[in-house]
C-alpha cells in the first residue's frame, strides 16, 4: 500500500500506546529544535490524566516553564481523562472530537508551529486511549511521531511493538514521520535500530535512546512525595538523584560494601549505626556519594544520634515513613520518576538525549521550518550550546572554591559541552561535591592545584622570561604563579586550555590583567574591550563597550564599534551599528557628540563593509517609529542590533537597566582583541552567567 507523506506542517503529534515511554522527553526535544527555527512555538495535549484541574498538570506546568511559552495553562488541554471515559459512555465521542477540535485551533491559530503530545495510556481504558489518539491525530491533520519504550523487553517484544503500533495508525490513514524506541539496554540499541530500519520503510526517521539512569531515577522529592514522608533533616538537598537503593538490615561493615554512586538507605530509625555509618561514608573521598536514608515504621534515631547529626557540616536528606522496611522498599522500587519545572537539570538531560539520539535534521526536513527574521534569544542560546557541542574546546575555571563555579561545571560537563579544568584543592573540590549534591564525577574534569602541579616550574620560568625586562624575578614569578589568575592564564598562553573564564571571586582587574601581560592583543587591535549579549524579549542585541573602557577615545571607540560588529557576526547576528549619544545625526554639537561623529567616520574608512549609523539616541536606535522619523532612509534606525555606548558609565548603567526592566538574559561580558579567550565575569554572577560565559568562551576558541 502506497502512502503520501507530509513533507510541510504545521503541526506534529507524539504518540504512543503504552504507559511510562518517556515521551516527555521527546516533547521537550523537539519544542526546543522548533523554537531554534521559528518564534512562535504552541503546545497542546488533548487528553491529561490528571484528575484535579486546580492542579497544574506537572509535565504541561513544566513545558510552559521552561520555554516561557506564552500560552495560557487552560488553553493547553481538552478534557481530563476521566471525563473522557465519563462521556464516552454517553456518546459515540464525536462531540469529545468536536471540543479537542476546537480548541486545538484556538491554539494552533496563534503559534507557527504546534507539538502535540498524545494520552499517557494509565490504568483503565487503554484500548479506547489508543483509538481516541488515532482519530485526534487524522482529525488534525497531524502527522506522528510513534515513542515506545523498551524497558524490560527483548529486542524481538521492542521490534514487534513498534511494527504493530505503526500499522495500526496507517492502517486509519495517519501519517507516520518516525519511529522513537526509547528506554532501551544499550546493549540491543544497535540491533533495534538495525531491525527496525530493515522492516519499516525507508523514509521513517527512525531512532533508538538507550536508558539514562539521569532520566528515569527519581529525586529525593519525589520519592518522600510518594511515601508521604517526613523531612527530618537537609530539605535544601532534596533535589540529589537516587539511582540505586539497599536495604539497611545487615551488620555494618557488610552494609558499607552496598554503597554504590546516589544510593538511598531504606532502614529502621533505631538502626543508629547503619546511620552514622551512611554519614560518615558520605564524608568520606573513599565512598560513592549517599543520595539519602529513609527511616521506616514511624521510628526515628535516638536522642545521641540527632545531636550528631545536627553538628555535622553536610547533611544528607533523611526522611521518616509510617511503613515497615519491606513494604518501604517494595514502594521505592514502584516509584517512576518525572520531569518537572524544578528540576531543571532534568529538563537539560531530556534535551542533551533528545539531541544526541534523534536525528533532528531528517526530522526537521519532514516538517516546515520558518525563516524568522532576526535572532530571539531561545534560537541563540540553541545556537550556542550547539556549535560549543560540535567542536569542544578545553577551558580553563581558576575558581574552584566558589560553589556557583562548580554548579556551572555540573551542568557543562552534564551537556558535554566542554572540556574542563579547574583550579584548587581536589580534596576540598571532591567534599563540596558532595556538599552540595552535585552529580559530578570527577573523573571526568581536571583539578589542578597550582603549588602542585606538574607544570608549576615550567610556568614559573616562562613568566620569569616574558616579564624580566618589566622587573619581575625568579622569586617574583614563583610567587605570582601560585596565583590561580596567573596559572590559568598560563595554561591558555601555553595551549595546555583554549580558554579562561574567572571573576566570579576576583576583581575584572585581577582577571585580565595577566592577559595584558603576556596573552596581549591581536596584530592590529590597541584596545581590550568587551560586549554584552542582551537576550531581549523578542531579539538579541549586541552592546559594548559595558565593563572595560571607563573614556575611550573617537579611535579607541571605532575600534570597539569593529571589534563588537565582529563578535555580532561570529555569533549569527548581522551587525547594524548604532554608535550611541544624548543627540541623533547633526542635530547636537558638543564634545562629546564630536567623539562619537568622529568614530563613526572613522569607523566608515576603516570598514566601509559595515552599516553604521551615529551619533544616534538609544530610542531612534531601537524604535522603528522613531529612527524614521528621525533619521528617514536609514538601513540602521530603528533596527540597530550592535549598540555602542560612548562611555562606561553610560554602557554598565544601561544594560543594567535593561536588564532589571525588561528582564532580559545579560550573557556577558565577553572580552574581545585578546590574542587568545579570556573572559571575566561579574562578583555578582549566577550559575547561569557562568554557564553561558563558558559557552560563548568555547565558541570564541574555535575561530584559531
Amino acid at each position: 500500500m502506497a502512502h503520501n507523506y507530509f513533507l510541510m506542517t504545521k503541526n506534529i503529534f507524539i504518540a504512543s500506546a503504552e504507559p511510562y515511554t518517556g515521551k516527555s522527553v521527546i516533547a521537550f526535544g523537539l519544542i526546543n529544535m522548533l523554537l531554534a527555527k521559528t518564534k512562535k512555538v504552541g503546545y497542546f495535549k488533548p487528553i491529561i490524566a490528571q484528575e484535579d484541574t486546580k492542579e497544574k498538570e506537572a509535565h504541561i506546568d513544566a513545558i510552559i516553564d521552561y520555554f516561557n511559552l506564552p500560552i495560557n495553562y487552560t488553553d493547553t488541554f481538552a478534557f481530563t481523562r476521566q471525563q473522557v471515559l465519563h462521556q464516552s459512555e454517553s456518546d459515540n465521542g464525536s462531540e469529545i472530537i468536536d471540543t479537542v477540535i476546537s480548541k486545538y485551533k484556538k491554539v494552533e491559530e496563534n503559534y507557527d508551529f504546534t507539538v502535540i503530545e498524545g494520552s499517557d495510556f494509565l490504568g483503565e481504558g487503554i484500548a479506547f486511549e489508543f483509538e481516541s489518539n488515532v482519530l485526534i491525530a487524522k482529525n488534525l491533520g497531524a502527522p506522528v511521531v510513534i515513542v515506545i519504550t523498551g524497558d524490560q523487553k527483548t529486542t524481538a517484544q521492542v521490534v514487534n511493538t513498534a511494527i504493530n503500533i505503526y500499522r495500526n495508525f496507517v492502517s486509519r490513514d495517519v501519517q507516520v514521520l518516525g519511529v522513537i524506541a526509547n528506554l532501551v539496554n544499550k546493549d540491543f540499541a544497535d540491533d533495534i535500530r538495525e531491525l527496525l530500519s530493515a522492516q519499516l520503510p525507508a523514509e521513517l526517521t527512525i531512532s533508538v535512546i538507550p536508558m539514562d539512569t539521569g532520566l528515569q531515577s527519581p529525586t529525593m522529592k519525589e520519592i518522600a512525595t510518594a511515601l508521604q514522608a517526613k523531612v527530618l533533616f537537609g530539605e535544601e538537598l532534596m533535589a540529589s538523584q537516587v539511582d540505586n537503593f539497599v536495604t539497611g538490615a545487615m551488620m555494618l561493615p557488610n552494609f558499607l560494601n552496598h554503597i554504590k554512586e546516589n544510593v538511598l538507605i531504606v532502614t529502621p530509625g533505631d538502626r543508629g549505626d547503619i546511620i552514622i555509618g551512611a554519614l560518615q561514608a558520605n564524608q568520606s573521598t573513599n565512598y560513592a556519594k549517599v543520595a539519602g536514608i529513609v527511616l521506616t515504621a514511624g521510628s526515628i534515631p535516638d536522642e545521641p544520634v540527632i545531636r550528631l547529626i545536627k553538628g555535622l557540616q553536610t547533611v544528607i536528606p533523611i526522611i521518616s515513613v509510617s511503613t515497615g522496611t519491606f513494604e518501604t522498599s517494595n514502594a521505592v522500587g514502584s516509584i517512576h520518576s518525572r520531569i518537572t519545572k524544578d528540576n531543571k537539570k532534568k529538563i537539560e538531560l531530556a534535551i542533551n538525549i533528545f539531541e544526541k539520539y534523534v536525528d533532528t535534521k531528517a526530522l526537521d526536513d519532514k516538517i516546515i521550518t520558518f525563516q524568522f527574521e532576526g535572532i530571539t534569544p531561545h534560537m541563540f542560546q540553541y545556537q550556542l550550546v550547539k556549535r560549543a557541542k560540535s567542536m569542544k574546546r578545553h577551558i580553563v575555571l581558576p575558581e574552584g572554591d566558589d560553589d556557583r563555579i562548580l554548579k556551572a561545571a555540573a551542568r557543562l560537563i552534564s551537556q558535554d559541552l566542554v572540556e574542563l579544568t579547574i583550579l584548587g584543592d581536589p580534596n576540598e573540590i571532591g567534599l563540596a561535591i558532595k556538599r552540595l549534591g552535585l552529580t559530578l564525577d570527577l573523573n571526568s574534569i581536571h583539578i589542578i592545584n597550582p603549588k602542585k602541579s606538574i607544570y608549576y616550574d615550567d610556568y614559573v620560568e616562562t613568566l620569569y622570561e616574558l616579564r624580566k625586562n618589566k622587573n619581575v624575578n625568579q622569586e617574583m614569578a614563583r610567587d605570582m604563579m601560585t596565583d590561580v589568575s596567573y596559572f590559568g592564564t598560563m595554561m591558555v598562553y601555553k595551549g595546555h586550555a583554549d580558554g579562561m573564564v574567572s571573576g566570579a571571586v576576583h576583581t575584572t582587574q585581577h582577571t585580565i590583567r595577566p592577559a595584558l601581560q603576556f596573552i596581549k592583543t591581536k596584530p592590529g587591535v590597541s584596545v581590550v574591550s568587551s560586549v554584552f549579549f542582551m537576550c531581549l524579549p523578542e531579539r538579541v542585541a549586541v552592546f559594548g563597550d559595558c565593563a572595560v573602557n571607563p573614556n575611550p577615545t573617537a579611535s579607541e571607540l571605532a575600534e570597539i564599534a569593529i571589534s563588537s560588529a565582529e563578535s555580532s557576526l561570529s555569533f549569527g547576528i548581522e551587525p547594524r551599528i548604532a554608535m550611541l549619544s544624548y543627540s541623533s545625526g547633526s542635530s547636537g554639537a558638543g564634545e562629546d557628540v564630536e567623539r562619537v561623529r568622529e568614530a563613526t567616520a572613522l569607523v566608515r574608512e576603516r570598514r566601509p563593509d559595515l552599516k553604521i549609523e551615529g551619533p544616534i539616541q538609544y530610542d531612534a536606535a531601537v524604535d522603528p517609529v522613531v529612527g524614521q522619523q528621525k533619521m528617514p532612509g536609514s538601513a540602521v534606525a530603528g533596527r540597530a542590533s550592535v549598540l555602542i555606548f560612548p562611555d562606561l558609565n553610560t554602557g554598565n548603567n544601561t544594560y543594567k537597566a535593561v536588564q532589571r526592566e525588561t528582564g532580559a538574559l545579560a550573557i556577558g561580558p565577553m572580552l574581545q582583541g585578546l590574542n587568545k579567550p579570556i573572559n571575566d565575569l561579574s562578583r555578582g554572577c549566577t550559575v547561569d552567567d557562568i554557564f553561558n560565559t563558558v559557552v560563548i568562551t568555547a565558541i570564541q576558541c574555535q575561530k584559531k
